[in-house]
């Protein structure tokens, strides 16, 4: 029998960190053949995977050869650049989600002109490459909304990097020299007077079936997410219904196959679309603990075409608290305690090396009252960094 005549459909997920890590536990229970391209043997993925390829996941002679041994490729990050896409798509490689709906998730500038064109409601913004034109931008007389304003480079910013708040011309100005510097593209936001930053997840397959979670509320510090609470509450059931239909709009429109995580900021007036993320994302580690089918089936199910599975909730919330890395690696030691203080709370590690700040993992925790939840997921997460509250 041909690798490509193979009764069990044969995965291939690019990019070795937590997300391909997941995805790979969720692949197990469907029965699916699943195999990771990744940079090391230590990463995330590589450690648990059982078909796992050492190379360079961004670049066109490893990806080619990866892709002639899977049916379809997925992705762990959005960094695959554009004309190796290409060359995959050329090769005959399947692509889910496929180049076309990957250039948005990999290009701020194209991301909010489409937005635009969608209708979709976006932030005040504007391409920029000088520091007067973002000067003019924050003091313009008509539209403008003052200082601070948002510098964010279009390509290759994650959690946090890529983004400035810039307060004056002299803040604004050794970014943009940086960026010039860099030959990286940038583009001024307005900064938004939001209530609190929400999150949608959407599955789409390619038949079109569409699966939507709840949205959730998340909470950002120094551009990661520590916390997220689903379903977010108190939210006004006509904004959580249109931001639902937002995310299965866009997801249709820009004809993404595979999970969309759509980030917004909640304002008096309605939902803003904040960022995309076409990859299961930070903000739906929650649905491995708390939904019918986690993000992370979902995802597999989406790419091949399976249909999908339910988004429902089996709590009425469920809290996540990212883990960070502290100044003592000894996590397995507190690991015990936070077992014996909460048996109801659920620990995720990633198997990465324990640095300051670094997201090695998350904890949740299910039930009936939010406050007490994130009470305890925050208490958990603090004691695993060793830094107790």
């Amino acid at each position: 029998m041909s690798e490509r005549n193979r009764p069990v459909p044969r995965v291939g997920m690019v990019g070795g960190g937590q997300l391909a890590r997941m995805t790979h536990q969720a692949g197990i229970a469907l029965g699916i053949d699943f195999r990771v391209l990744a940079g090391s043997a230590g990463d995330s993925a590589a450690q648990v995977t059982g078909d796992v390829h050492i190379g360079d996941d961004r670049g066109a002679a490893d990806l080619l050869a990866f892709a002639k041994s899977a049916d379809v490729l997925t992705f762990d990050h959005e960094h695959v650049p554009g004309p190796v896409l290409r060359q995959l798509e050329e090769a005959g490689a399947v692509l889910r989600p496929g180049r076309s709906a990957l250039a948005f998730a990999q290009d701020k500038l194209r991301m909010r002109v489409r937005a635009e064109e969608l209708g979709a409601p976006c932030p005040r913004w504007r391409a920029v490459t000088t520091v007067e034109q973002v000067t003019a931008f924050a003091e313009d007389a008509e539209h403008g909304t003052g200082w601070p304003v948002v510098l964010k480079a279009a390509r290759g910013g994650y959690d946090g990097k890529g983004v400035w708040v810039v307060g004056d011309t002299a803040e604004a100005a050794a970014v943009v020299d940086r960026a010039a510097a860099e030959e990286v593209p940038l583009l001024v936001e307005e900064r938004v007077d939001f209530r609190r930053e929400l999150a949608v997840q959407v599955a789409r397959s390619p038949y079109g079936q569409i699966a939507v979670y709840p949205v959730v509320q998340t909470v950002q510090r120094d551009g990661i997410c520590h916390e997220v609470i689903a379903p977010a509450p108190h939210l006004d059931e006509e904004k959580a219904v249109r931001a639902q239909e937002l995310a299965i709009d866009l997801a249709h429109a820009l004809d993404v196959v595979g999970v969309l995580a759509v980030e917004l900021f909640e304002t008096p007036g309605g939902v803003i679309v904040n960022e995309l993320a076409m990859r299961p994302h930070n903000s739906g580690h929650w649905t491995i603990d708390g939904a019918r089918t986690s993000q992370f089936e979902q995802h597999l199910r989406a790419v091949l075409d399976l249909p999908l599975g339910s988004p429902r909730t089996t709590a009425p919330f469920t809290v996540m608290a990212n883990v960070l890395g502290g100044t003592d690696p000894d996590v397995y030691g507190r690991y015990i305690h936070v077992m014996a203080k909460d048996p109801e709370l659920k620990v995720h590690f990633y198997g990465k090396e324990v640095r300051p700040g670094r997201k090695i993992g998350h904890v949740t925790v299910a039930g009936d009252d939010h406050v007490d939840l994130l009470e305890r997921a925050r208490d958990a997460a603090a004691y695993l960094k060793g830094d107790p509250q």
